[in-house]
């Protein structure tokens, strides 16, 4: 059965800002870091609202999960999009690296920059040790951007929550719906508006 709950503003406490001063970084400052060598490969981080984020290690459940959905999206997609998954997408503060993301266009048009929030049909997160995180500062990165639909693959849950309708305002940034689809049903995989395809949700599931 899917749940839906409709106005869903601080539905979950917003990630708390640190009471200390703290200098947050630009796109560009970041940007310039990773192009100096300050930041490397080894250093597992994105930048989330100006903040430089630990990313958490992946175990094989996370990994076979994203794989799998990767693969189940991918055959559904039409011509003009694609799938690209745990690569950077870039925001007004943020360069976040969903799971899985739908790009439109051929990967050839983002050879010397990242996709934008406009050029995303759907990101994706699987979600075990990092549920509270994709609940929280990750949906509200992804709502602010104006990015219409977010899933998250909850593995502690075996399930699926769809996020849409996103809203920004003075007071932060989420979503109005979630949908809640368990194991054993299907989920539509919207793209561009248009439904292109159904998932049963234990196909993305490890």
């Amino acid at each position: 059965m899917v749940v839906q709950a409709p106005q869903m503003r601080r539905s979950l406490p917003l990630v708390a800002v640190p009471s200390d001063p703290i200098w947050r970084l630009s796109i560009d400052q970041y940007h310039q870091m990773i192009r100096i060598g300050i930041l490397t490969d080894d250093d597992r981080v994105e930048l989330l609202e100006g903040w430089l984020v630990t990313q958490m290690p992946k175990d094989p459940p996370h990994r076979l999960s994203t794989q799998l959905t990767r693969e189940v999206v991918a055959r559904l997609l039409p011509a003009a999009w694609h799938v690209q998954d745990q690569e950077p997408i870039t925001v007004a503060d943020s360069e976040p690296e969903p799971d899985v993301a739908v790009i439109a266009g051929e990967r050839r048009d983002y050879a010397s920059r990242h996709p934008s929030a406009q050029e995303i049909a759907l990101v994706i997160e699987v979600s075990d040790t990092t549920l509270q995180r994709d609940q929280t500062l990750k949906k509200q990165v992804y709502a602010r951007a104006g990015i219409g639909i977010y899933w998250i693959i909850n593995l502690p849950q075996q399930q699926l929550e769809v996020y849409t309708l996103p809203f920004a305002d003075d007071q932060g940034a989420d979503y109005q719906q979630c949908s809640i689809y368990t194991s054993n049903e299907s989920v539509p995989l919207v793209v561009d508006d248009r439904a292109v395809g159904n998932i049963v949700v234990r196909d993305l599931l490890p």
